[in-house]
């Protein structure tokens, strides 16, 4: 098996950033959900909020690597305009330009709609995820054991967790349908 720099990008950012974001949402939301006054000593407190800190903006931080890596290094290889009119080209000349492929290739009809849903949708709700993601990450570092009695603050927090986690499944899920349809190569 051989991958392309471009695929070797595209699994850097979908399956082992965007993965990560994805399985350590279930850590970090197992952290919110143990910071209660009757579950952890002071002590405990401590410890299960310097983890909290250490992994909300590990997760801030790989939201950004993600989005940045999808936005500026990916996503024009996506866009790329080919320098033929597309209504020219053969099916396998068109499969080097993913985005034309989906909207003028020989299956348009079908594919089309993974373009200008699917793509135009993914492109905007991604850069939610590392925005809320930081917002999270920089309450939790301001409260650290305040978090232990604030439960109205714990319970914002995990909505604005599960929101990013949310779209970042979302994006997630749509890049992976749209890279079969239409793979970067």
């Amino acid at each position: 098996m051989e991958l392309s720099t471009r695929e070797w990008w595209t699994v850097l950012h979908g399956m082992v950033l965007g993965g990560f974001f994805l399985g350590a949402f279930g850590a970090g939301l197992a952290g919110f959900w143990s910071l209660r006054p009757e579950w952890v000593t002071p002590a405990g407190a401590t410890a299960c909020v310097r983890r909290l800190v250490i992994g909300t903006f590990t997760m801030a931080l790989v939201a950004w690597l993600t989005v940045i890596i999808g936005s500026y290094i990916i996503y024009p290889w996506y866009r790329a305009k080919p320098s033929v009119d597309p209504a020219k080209m053969t099916a396998a000349e068109l499969q080097a330009y993913p985005k034309f492929y989906l909207t003028k290739g020989p299956n348009a009809a079908r594919t089309a709609g993974w373009h200008d849903f699917g793509m135009e949708w993914k492109e905007h709700v991604a850069w939610l995820v590392p925005i809320l993601a930081t917002a999270v990450a920089f309450v939790v570092r301001r409260y650290r054991t305040q978090l232990v009695n604030e439960q109205t603050l714990r319970r914002m927090l995990v909505l604005l967790f599960t929101i990013a986690f949310l779209a970042a499944a979302a994006a997630g899920g749509f890049g992976a349908f749209i890279n079969k349809a239409a793979a970067i190569r």
